[in-house]
């Protein structure tokens, strides 16, 4: 039987068990639209902009495991996408996104929205193809979800031009995919990992590092019953967050940038650091030189390009973290000379937490400890920026909670349109965004697609009316001149303003009138004992987005933290404000 290619495209889509489509029209993607009116196999989703969709698409594949896909037309359609593909591709996230494009026969020739969005595209996915005839859509289509889901997963474009669109041809759709010179190996050395287990024995200060490839791969209960097996503590990226409770005595926090004493001093003083599913990037590494120096390394990725790229190891193993944690786990026996270890770092753990001050003004650890308390298990969604950071500083994750953030590239707008994924895959779970209120407004017309989604997601501002990390370190190494990051600043304001005082502008826009017109409830938290009723007020709302504003102190720092090009032995810790 002959069919169009955007009957096809439909019915892939449903053979790829495709449940939510996160998708906006145009010119060169109407054909396709018009195949997807009436469509109720799937949901599709409405988003305000091309950036919240992708990032929706994101949220979606991370808060279910599942491949995110979605669809634009071409042109600045595809153009949106670039920073939420480039987000996925860092952060190994599976999607398929399909772009429309002009007509073949004049692609290249400058017409209307037409882009090389393959060219454009090629250096931040996995793959990047225009389908050019119509016999090669299906098999197009089938090696793009499994590109995307194999290997080490990410983002896959498929171009699809308005004539292949149209053109009739067969409405079979493969069942299997055979791609030559792409087969993804997921198996185990052996004879590495005895290696790697004959290290952990000898050991007297073994240290597991996780990494976001451990939550990728599902691994990790399979990680909390190898670091119990062993009794080897354990220390997270951002990404890895999650990987065990983070309440489990084994658990020391999280290392590198603002990583806590203990964590931080984890790594410099380790001998062996096993280290599974991380890329050793310079906000984990620090000064490189000084990095684990009294350590051998072993490092477990499905990546083989992650190896010894940045830190060279002393044993690779190119594996699926989950399969090389199960057999790991079958081989390996307790280290014989790490007593004490891990009780010494608890107890520096608890000698020096991370906190903020308590007196004065509402802070953002109180934030974070209130979602804590109010959600024992959720979805929490960041932007990036000093709400990230303060989020995996003080977040608890037990149970089925997750934490979604954009780790690798650090997108700014990412936190509300990835809740909004988060919330359409996993309707079981409460889902709460944090964002700044710098990021909050890049993606703030998202708040329409919640509404429509009808999600009751949690929407946390944290306001100090800067963008407050680039102004932490305006204030820290640029002798506090605030340059463009005051978001109270007018025309009429002082070139040189470093001291926000009472003569300061409105800040703007009002974010609780803002919420109102969305037709939700926005409610400003100035006092910590005010956080507990808004938390409850807002999951009351069972249908609709609720908008929560703190507002936190203006110049409110992220600490410890480890200057651009030291050693993680050099922590920032305490701060002294010029003048306070």
């Amino acid at each position: 039987m002959k069919i169009k290619g955007t009957q096809l495209f439909v019915k892939a889509l449903i053979e790829e068990g495709v449940d939510t489509l996160f998708a906006y029209p145009g010119g060169m993607a109407i054909d396709i639209f018009d195949a997807l009116y009436g469509e109720t196999s799937f949901n599709v989703v409405l988003p305000r902009h091309e950036q919240g969709l992708v990032h929706a698409a994101d949220g979606y594949a991370r808060a279910t495991g599942k491949t995110g896909v979605c669809l634009v037309t071409s042109g600045p359609g595809a153009t949106n996408l670039v920073t939420g593909i480039a987000t996925a591709n860092y952060d190994s996230v599976p999607l398929v996104c399909f772009t429309g494009q002009v007509p073949t026969n004049l692609i290249g020739n400058d017409a209307f929205q037409e882009v090389d969005i393959v060219g454009i595209c090629r250096g931040i996915c996995k793959y990047a193809v225009t389908v050019r005839r119509r016999e090669d859509l299906g098999r197009i289509i089938k090696e793009a979800f499994y590109i995307a889901r194999t290997g080490k997963p990410g983002p896959v474009l498929v171009d699809f031009p308005k004539d292949i669109q149209n053109a009739l041809g067969s409405d079979e759709y493969p069942q299997e995919v055979s791609i030559r010179g792409y087969k993804p190996s997921t198996g185990v050395h052996m004879g590495q990992l005895k290696k790697a287990a004959d290290m952990l024995a000898n050991a007297k200060r073994p240290l597991f590092l996780v990494g976001g490839g451990v939550n990728i791969a599902g691994a990790g209960e399979g990680m909390t019953a190898l670091a119990e097996k062993l009794g080897v503590p354990v220390v997270t990226t951002i990404m890895g967050k999650g990987a065990l409770p983070t309440d489990h005595p084994l658990y020391i926090g999280n290392m590198g940038m603002h990583g806590n004493v203990a964590s931080n001093t984890a790594v410099s003083e380790c001998d062996l650091l096993f280290s599974i599913g991380t890329r050793f990037n310079d906000r984990i590494t620090g000064k490189i030189s000084e990095f684990a120096k009294n350590a051998k390394i072993v490092h477990i990725d499905i990546d083989a390009a992650s190896i010894s790229r940045n830190i060279v190891v002393d044993v690779p193993i190119v594996a699926d973290a989950k399969e090389a944690i199960e057999k790991f786990s079958e081989i390996a026996v307790p280290p014989k000379h790490a007593e004490g270890w891990a009780e010494r770092l608890q107890a520096l753990r608890a000698e020096k937490p991370i906190a903020m001050p308590r007196e004065g003004d509402l802070t953002p650890q109180d934030i974070i400890e209130g979602i804590n308390a109010q959600f024992p298990e959720a979805i929490v969604t960041t932007d990036v920026g000093q709400n990230q950071m303060w989020t995996t500083q003080f977040l608890q994750l037990r149970g089925k909670s997750k934490l979604l953030t954009s780790g690798g590239l650090g997108t700014m707008g990412y936190g509300l349109p990835a809740a909004i994924g988060a919330a359409l895959g996993r309707p079981d779970m409460p889902v709460v965004s944090v964002s700044g209120d710098g990021g909050f407004q890049m993606n703030e017309q998202e708040l329409a697609t919640a509404v429509c989604q009808e999600l009751p997601i949690t929407v946390c501002i944290l306001n100090n009316s800067y963008l407050g990390n680039v102004r932490q370190w305006q204030e820290m190494f640029y002798g506090g001149r605030y340059s463009c990051t005051c978001l109270k600043k007018r025309k009429g304001c002082a070139a040189w303003c470093s001291n926000p005082n009472a003569q300061c502008p409105p800040y703007i826009p009002d974010f609780v009138k803002l919420a109102e017109s969305y037709g939700i409830e926005g409610i400003r938290v100035t006092k910590r004992e005010e956080i507990a009723a808004a938390f409850e007020r807002a999951k009351a709302n069972k249908k609709a987005p609720t908008l929560i504003e703190f507002i936190i102190d203006r110049e409110a720092d992220i600490l410890p933290m480890v200057p651009g090009g030291n050693a993680l032995s050099e922590m920032v810790t305490e701060y002294k404000k010029e003048g306070k």
